[in-house]
């Protein structure tokens, strides 16, 4: 059965392919494919055991999969040496925003929530 589910994965990155190529969308397949999958989920009402056990077992080896970009960065260290200042200042500019992004949702959800952003609700007989 973890063919079936693996099967699952591979036709919804598949789809998100196709989509973002024929709609020729700004988004990568890979992540429309996602968007998919996570809609298939919500339909469905819950993750198939079969599933969570396939998806378990790419994240736990999910280091494997940056091997190859580990192997392009060496191949192509000429080019980053050459290009660091800017790559350093879009890492850094990326890292900045992603931090204030998910503080900026995390707080309005928990205020939408009624929950403090403090983290007083995980102490000790704090709500949950």
């Amino acid at each position: 059965m973890p063919l079936g589910f693996i099967t699952v994965l591979l036709v919804c990155q598949l789809g998100g392919e196709v989509v973002a190529r024929l709609l020729d969308l700004p988004l990568p397949g890979p992540v429309i494919g996602m968007l998919i999958l996570f809609a298939g989920l919500v339909i469905h009402g819950r993750i198939p055991d079969g599933l969570q056990t396939v998806a378990g077992g790419l994240l736990n080896n999910l280091s494997l999969l940056f091997v190859p970009a580990g192997v392009g960065v060496v191949t192509h260290i000429g080019l980053v040496a050459q290009a660091w200042l800017p790559l350093t200042v879009a890492l850094v500019v990326s890292v900045v925003l992603t931090v204030a992004v998910t503080a900026l949702v995390f707080a309005r959800l928990c205020q939408r929530l009624g929950m403090p952003p403090e983290g007083d609700a995980y102490k000790p007989g704090g709500r949950v």
